[in-house]
Formats: C-alpha cells, structure tokens, sequence
C-alpha cells in the first residue's frame, strides 16, 4: 500500500522534481516561466488565455513588475499558501472522475510477476493526510522552498498508473480552479502551471 501511496503522491501535478530543475539553470533562459520548458510555458498561457477568455476578461500584464524576482514559493504565501492551495486542491482532485486519482479499473502492465494486478489507491484518512503532505513537499521544493521531498522520482512514481493526458489536463484544470478560487495572481499561476506542465511526459503513459 505504501509503494501505491508514494506512486500516487506526485500524479498532479499532482504534481514533477524531474522536469522543474533547479532556480540557477531555470533563470538562465528569460524566455521561460520557471520551468525551463518552451512547451510547457505555451501551454500554460493557453489555458491561461482560455480561461480568460471564457470569463470574458481581457489579457492580462504582469501584476507586480519585479515581483517576479522573489522566488515563486515566497509569493505563494510560503508553507501557508502552499497548504493553502493543496488544502483546496486535494479533496477537488480527488472528487473529479476525470482525473481518476484513485486509478479505479487501472492494472499493472508489463512482463512482471505483478501484471494484472490493480494499482487503485485508497483514500483512507491516513493515506490523504500522507499524500497531502507529499504534494506540500513537491510544490515547496519545486517553487523554490525548502528542499525536502520523500516520494519517489518523478518518472519511477507514475510508470504503473497509465495516466493518459485527458487525466493530466483535468488534474491541472483543477489545480487552476483552485487558484483561482483563493486568488492567486496571473504571474504566480502561469509560473505554476507551467512547473506542472513541465512534468507531463514524466507523467503521461497513455496519449
């Protein structure tokens, strides 16, 4: 049950130590965000400019000039809103059958003695209280925080789960939901879900 959890601790993002790299090599290149990854930054700010355009909002500049020089962690809010966002975003995620968090009717693949059995996850109270806390973990260490993370490497974590890209867009679909819900500023989300997106192909198995 413990290998399952940590398998299912980093799907977002949920949640991506791999693909986000570390804050010296990320400010080498302008031209991205924060994750180092032309694509990833694009697809950010399309679903950022979707979404806008859906509330019938215009395109928007940078909130705060210079802001953007404090590392993302500390304009999150810290430990606080990071909590905060996985607080909100955790129990929205897990509630989505889109995202399929629990991977229900999922089965291991492969030429292995455990093909064909199923990697579905239980939300019991102990396991949610662990999982939060490793998502907590990720974000802090992906946006400049504090560098501890005890789940498992990006790639090794969803290789069993069959996660297709529908699953990962929804997960981020409810990610930007949640930012929107606790108002975090453009800058900060594009920032964000550009880290995310910046771990799908360590993420994605079923295109």
């Amino acid at each position: 049950m413990l290998s399952v959890l940590r398998s299912s601790t980093c799907l977002l993002l949920v949640l991506l130590l791999a693909g986000c790299g570390s804050n010296d090599e990320k400010n080498k290149n302008k031209d991205f965000f924060t994750s180092g990854d032309r694509e990833a930054d694009q697809r950010a700010e399309q679903r950022m400019a979707k979404d806008q355009q859906l509330r019938g909002e215009t395109a928007k500049g940078k909130d705060d000039k210079g802001d953007t020089k404090r590392p993302l962690f500390e304009r999150l809010g810290g430990e606080t809103g990071v909590a905060q966002i996985v607080d909100d975003f955790l129990p929205r995620a897990l509630a989505d059958p889109r995202v399929n968090w629990e991977r229900k009717g999922v089965e291991r693949g492969g030429f292995t003695l455990s093909r064909g059995k199923s990697v579905e996850w239980q939300p019991t109270p102990e396991n949610q209280q662990q999982l939060k806390k490793h998502i907590e973990q990720f974000l802090a260490v992906a946006t400049g925080g504090p560098p501890q993370y005890d789940g498992k490497e990006m790639t090794d974590a969803h290789k069993a789960l069959h996660i297709s890209n529908a699953e990962f867009d929804a997960t981020i679909g409810d990610l930007k939901a949640t930012l929107d819900k606790l108002s975090v500023k453009t800058d900060e989300q594009k920032e964000l879900l550009s880290i995310i997106e910046s771990t799908r192909n360590q993420v994605v198995s079923e295109r």
